[in-house]
């Protein structure tokens, strides 16, 4: 496995102990209770994606792909930033199929190869953690909406659920008799949010195909909503009419809801959300912090989604 690097974050970047170590804390108590070659978890070692561009990229500043590939919350690795990173070299995301199934005309199973021949798009977009810090990244993928047009779902499908890979082997995170989380890692979306131009399934950042510790080979990514939304290493995406269980409203429902939209007028019960701290720029203890923007930057896309919703109570 290649050497490991730390990431080159200054130490003031590195989100606080009241929020990521209470939050690490919290799992580890409740744990008490070709383009195909994806083998390696260094960027340099990706196959190169070819991408257009899209109208739906922001023009801010990108965060490095130092950090991006480095500074990571993706728990089938580890609890560390660093854990997916030095953590993630066994994993192998090929060969790889991701199910699509229920509520469907035409359930099938489509194989990386497939998922690679949708027309790929450079998205930037902003990406705010729930951690109070944020990122821009290029990612390259496909609207989660043509996936879905394939298999043609039914009127009576409501939901969009989302399951991960399970392979304790190959994902330390996993393994052990004491478990951060319950396994596999599920998410959920309405099915107009996961129709919605802005909502893609990436299958590379920078240019190249996914690292393996940020969830290859293939994720979702919903700029407006906190990251943990975004699942990574995707094998089943299921239509239901029922709103699907999701893992940290199974984990902490008092802390982490369905929606998850960013809201800087809703704060995480044990800190703010009014604010945040850009990877890359420091300032997590008060300098160069900058306003948290409604639905993260895209309210005139998305906001219409919630009409009539009370984001407040439907964090």
């Amino acid at each position: 496995m290649p050497a490991y690097h730390p990431p080159r974050i200054a130490a003031g970047e590195i989100t606080p102990e009241s929020i990521f170590l209470n939050r690490r804390g919290f799992l580890a108590g409740a744990g008490a209770a070709g383009l195909l070659a994806f083998g390696s978890s260094v960027p340099a070692g990706a196959a190169a994606l070819k991408a257009s561009e899209s109208p739906f990229s922001t023009d801010e500043k990108l965060t490095s792909e130092d950090d991006v590939t480095a500074y990571n919350n993706f728990y089938e690795f580890g609890l560390g930033k660093g854990d997916p990173k030095a953590k993630s070299g066994k994993f192998k995301p090929t060969p790889w199929t991701v199910k699509v199934d229920g509520m469907v005309s035409k359930p099938r199973e489509f194989g990386l190869e497939e998922l690679l021949a949708f027309p790929l798009e450079e998205r930037i977009y902003r990406m705010r953690c729930v951690e109070a810090w944020s990122m821009v990244i290029p990612w390259a993928g496909f609207p989660l909406a043509a996936l879905l047009d394939k298999v043609e779902p039914l009127g009576s499908a409501k939901y969009v659920a989302f399951e991960t890979v399970v392979r304790p082997d190959e994902m330390p995170g996993q393994g052990g008799f004491f478990q951060s989380l319950a396994w596999p890692y599920v998410e959920g979306l309405r099915l107009d949010e996961a129709r919605h131009p802005l909502t893609i399934l990436a299958l590379g950042l920078y240019g190249k195909t996914l690292p393996n510790q940020n969830g290859a080979p293939v994720r979702l990514v919903v700029p407006w909503k906190y990251g943990f939304k975004g699942i990574k290493s995707i094998v089943r995406i299921t239509l239901t009419d029922k709103q699907p269980p999701t893992t940290w409203n199974i984990a902490a429902p008092n802390e982490y809801g369905f929606y998850a939209n960013v809201n800087p007028a809703v704060d995480h019960p044990r800190w703010s959300q009014a604010s945040e701290t850009r990877i890359g720029e420091g300032g997590f203890f008060g300098a160069n912090r900058r306003p948290t923007l409604p639905f993260n930057g895209y309210e005139e896309e998305v906001a219409k989604l919630y009409a009539g919703l009370d984001l407040k109570a439907n964090f």
